[in-house]
């Protein structure tokens, strides 16, 4: 038996496919999803959807927003979304660098909290990369 998992930005469909199980970041901690999981409705947070599929594992850098689990159907509505194999190792490097300097330098709390989201989603898209299920 097999879910079907459709995950959306408001830009385009990141992936709309049949999966196993996924593992999925909320903001109440992580939650695991097998075929006939309970109906929930729940907020996504900024982290990794880890996606098995044929044995293996695939993983997913999500920008936060909401999930709907229902009748073996996952929908995932977030910000952004990024494939681990899309995205460029070196530049997700550069760009959690960047994000860790702009925290070091913010002053006042607006800086300090911006600073602070951009250093969850760099920090996110790397560890995309080098995650293992």
């Amino acid at each position: 038996m097999t879910l079907n998992l459709c995950v959306l930005t408001p830009n385009r469909i990141v992936w709309d496919s049949e999966v196993k199980e996924i593992i999925l970041s909320t903001n109440s901690g992580q939650i695991g999803v097998l075929p006939n999981h309970a109906p929930i409705a729940t907020a996504v947070d900024i982290g990794i959807l880890r996606i098995r599929l044929n044995g293996q594992w695939l993983t997913m850098a999500l920008m936060g927003g909401f999930a709907r689990i229902g009748n073996n159907k996952i929908t995932i509505l977030v910000n952004d979304a990024e494939k681990g194999s899309d995205i460029d190792p070196q530049e997700a490097q550069k760009l959690l660098e960047l994000a860790e300097a702009n925290l070091r330098k913010a002053e006042g709390k607006r800086q300090t909290i911006e600073a602070n989201l951009a250093l969850r989603r760099a920090r996110t898209r790397v560890e995309a990369i080098n995650a293992i299920a």
